[in-house]
């Protein structure tokens, strides 16, 4: 069943039908103040961090689902029928209510018709601000003058740290109270404290304020629910709240000529009273939402037209131009902070996931990309290693290190893993070869425990060093705490062959930086440590068809072709191409394999078949039914890398046929099965042994937006820049015969077309760049002007 669909001219993704079969969201505002918005309002607001600046409740797992949230209701004030502007929490009837939502970047509009009346509701957070807006249209579309209440509602938390509010009520629910402040409700918890900083405000800008309520459970009502509040069916009576739980609503009466529109704004954030009460006058000036949204959509547009395609794949060009490229910067500006299954506890960045974060934009906003890159350079410990969680408040040479007590009992995290510092390199690399900075080589950043700086060359050095330092038995990387995969522990001795393959690929990096700085001493080191790498790779990972998966401590292979479980692992063989390791010969066996032994009509599984009756006791995913997440699910994250290994292989029917697997777009009428979000990644979807197969789980916040994006950019369009120029090397299907794309490259426009009349899925055998031809598929920096014109042959 279609729920929706995308609106590419206004980037936007429509709802028509709100009964979605899970709450589909998006994501506004900035690290400063962030919110979380579903297509029926629910959703949550924070200040900083989703664990300890929450500002209004959400209840997660609930059987409500998607409530509470940003509600406003409406009441004909004569015959006493109530709605709301979105379809839930009332949940009128859907062949009686009209809704349509329309989530785009950084805002969301809802718009609804019910009883001859037609709301639009708006709502973002504007550039660079700390308070959200709700902006209100109500339009009277009857032939008879209306006199209705419009309330505003969101329900505060008492304490931002959620936990604390969720579950210590002996403490929460006695120390926060409720204000009104003419046009605002003000809540103040841990009053005596006279803190700023404690308090929160809702408030309303172009309409006179009726009736209030500060206090939830008189808005409630006893035994009823946000659908039916006594609140609304009976009005509100000016109550606040003294302990409890307070909430914040806000009704004004209106009366509404046939045709007429009027606009009424709620505003929400944590700010002293004063300053509210400042914000609250300021958005009585005409015009000043529609001037933000403005802004909004410019600055997100922006960033977007730096990479637009035109195939003949409308689903892939919508993800590429518009979703997949927004929710690589969600996943960059929150890493895993909040969502609708993150509950906000984590209270910091993980390393390997933020790093791998920033590789998603690098080529849509390199400068964003660098200052992320130099603050996770900064944590990483000066023995190489990267902290496995950055605090949100990280203070460079200072932190404590999972060497320290101190850091364990805070983060949680005992001991290094074996990949975290082995991520910058591609991310570093990509950045460079984006953005043309080699000097960036020469910066100098702290290390995360020590107040000594360094030059990120330096800070390169350290974390090949660190795996120097770090060998199992067959002198292979150790498995340290876990490598990539959480759920596999293979022992501090252990080995991992998808470890190994990343730091091949990492010896080749910085062999190049090695050679570009004349250091032609660590140079000829790094070129022996290769073919040491080498070596190992292909006397101890090789079996028949596959490179096996590591080794346990106790020298026993995991992933080999006999095992009767987990004899088939997704990420060896997609590294093995990536890295460069795999001979092409080996990289056609290796990637044959995982098409005839891990593809599904959903995806890739991350291994096959699924653990259930052989695990050793490091194969923590046997916690999982079979067919889930690691535990032989399609860990969605690898679709990335999928991608890209079949695109560097030159199969292009292969590359796009596991992007069509992944791409949530694939599913858009087929919205039932898969149940999240049709223009979002999930974290993970069901596999071959589940009875939902292909249902998916864990929205937006996931890695899969970063890897699949460089395996789209990189793999499928071919866009490789280097630093004095680019590569323009497609793997496409072979049934796009004439398509195009626009890239913008260190301040010039690229205007590519791609010819293609032979249904070629790869190899160019021209390309003319305003009108000179040129040898290979590399187009030098210097010939290029402000605006080009290119021209692929294949």
């Amino acid at each position: 069943m279609q729920y929706g669909h995308f609106d590419e001219a206004h980037r936007e993704y429509v709802i028509t039908n709100p009964a979605t079969p899970s709450a589909w969201a998006n994501y506004l505002g900035s690290p400063e103040y962030g919110a979380i918005i579903s297509n029926n309002a629910g959703g949550y607001s924070f200040v900083k961090s989703g664990a300890n600046g929450r500002l209004i409740r959400y209840r997660f797992n609930s059987v409500t689902e998607d409530q509470p949230g940003r509600y406003i209701y409406l009441r004909d004030r004569e015959g006493g029928d109530f709605w709301s502007a979105s379809w839930m929490p009332v949940g009128k009837p859907l062949d009686s209510y009209k809704s349509e939502c329309r989530h785009g970047t950084a805002y969301t509009t809802i718009r609804s018709e019910y009883s001859g009346i037609q709301t639009e509701t708006l709502y973002y957070v504007p550039l660079d601000a700390t308070h959200e807006v709700w902006r209100l249209k109500v339009t009277n579309k009857s032939d008879k003058a209306r006199k209705l209440a419009v309330t505003g509602y969101v329900e505060f938390t008492n304490d931002p740290n959620y936990e604390q509010d969720q579950v210590n009520l002996q403490y929460t629910l006695f120390i926060s109270r409720t204000y009104f402040k003419d046009d605002f409700i003000l809540q103040r918890f841990n009053e005596n404290f006279r803190d700023p900083n404690k308090e929160r405000f809702f408030g309303v800008a172009g309409a006179k304020v009726t009736a209030y309520c500060g206090d939830r459970d008189k808005f409630v009502g006893a035994y009823r629910g946000y659908g039916n509040p006594a609140g609304i069916t009976g009005g509100l009576t000016n109550d606040l709240n003294y302990n409890g739980n307070s909430c914040g609503a806000l009704q004004s009466d209106i009366e509404l000529a046939p045709g007429e529109t009027k606009e009424i704004i709620y505003l929400l954030g944590q700010k002293p009273e004063a300053s509210a009460a400042g914000l609250i006058s300021a958005y009585k000036q005409p015009g000043r939402a529609d001037s933000e949204l403005a802004e909004l959509k410019a600055f997100w547009h922006g960033k977007l037209n730096n990479l637009q395609v035109k195939t003949p794949d409308d689903k892939f060009n919508n993800m590429v131009n518009v979703w997949n490229a927004y929710q690589c910067f969600i996943t960059f500006i929150w890493s895993r902070a909040a969502s609708f299954q993150y509950c906000g506890l984590r209270n910091g960045f993980g390393y390997r996931d933020t790093v791998q974060d920033i590789q998603g934009v690098i080529h849509l906003a390199p400068e964003l990309a660098r200052n992320q890159i130099e603050f996770m350079l900064s944590a990483q410990v000066s023995n190489g290693a990267g902290l496995p969680l950055v605090k949100y408040n990280h203070n460079p040479g200072k932190e404590d290190t999972p060497d320290d007590v101190s850091y364990v009992k805070e983060t949680g995290h005992p001991s290094y893993r074996a990949d975290d510092a082995l991520w910058l390199f591609p991310t570093i690399k990509k950045y460079i070869d984006e953005s043309g900075e080699t000097a960036f080589l020469d910066y100098e950043i702290l290390f995360a425990d020590k107040e000594e700086k360094a030059s990120v060359y330096e800070h390169l050095k350290r974390a090949i060093q660190f795996s120097m330092d770090n060998l199992g038995n067959h002198g292979m990387p150790a498995g340290l705490h876990a490598d990539w995969n959480d759920c596999l522990r293979l022992g501090k001795r252990g080995e991992s062959t998808f470890v190994l393959f990343q730091l091949y690929y990492a010896l080749r990096i910085l062999k190049d930086y090695a050679v570009l700085k004349n250091d032609s001493g660590y140079a000829a080191w790094l070129d022996q440590k290769l073919a040491d790498t080498s070596d190992l790779i292909n006397r101890f990972c090789w079996d028949e068809d596959r490179w096996v998966r590591g080794f346990r401590e106790d020298g026993a292979v995991i992933g080999k072709r006999s095992d009767p479980e987990a004899s088939m692992w997704l990420n060896p063989q997609s590294w093995g191409v990536i890295s460069g390791a795999s001979t092409p010969e080996q990289g056609i066996t290796t990637m044959d394999s995982v098409y005839r032994e891990l593809n599904t009509p959903y995806g890739t599984m991350v291994m096959y078949p699924a653990y259930q009756y052989h695990a050793f006791n490091g194969a923590l995913m046997l916690c999982f039914n079979k067919g889930v997440k690691e535990n032989a699910g399609i860990f969605s994250h690898t679709q990335g890398w999928a991608i890209l290994a079949e695109a560097l292989l030159g199969r292009g029917d292969k590359a796009f046929e596991y992007w069509r697997k992944a791409s949530p777009a694939t599913y858009n009428e087929d919205a039932e099965r898969r149940v999240l979000e049709p223009y979002i990644h999930g974290q993970t979807i069901e596999g071959r042994d589940s009875p939902f197969a292909g249902r998916a789980h864990v929205h937006w916040l996931t890695g899969t937006a970063s890897t699949v994006m460089v395996g789209t950019v990189e793999g499928i369009l071919g866009l490789r820049p280097t630093p004095d120029g680019i590569v323009i090397d497609p793997s496409i299907p072979g049934d796009w015969k004439d398509w195009g794309m626009v890239k913008k490259l260190r301040g010039k426009t690229l205007n590519i077309k791609v010819s293609n009349p032979g249904g070629s899925q790869h190899g160019v055998k021209s390309v003319t760049v305003n009108g000179q031809t040129l040898d290979g598929s590399f187009i030098p920096d210097s010939i290029l002007k402000a605006e080009n014109d290119i021209v692929i042959a294949m």
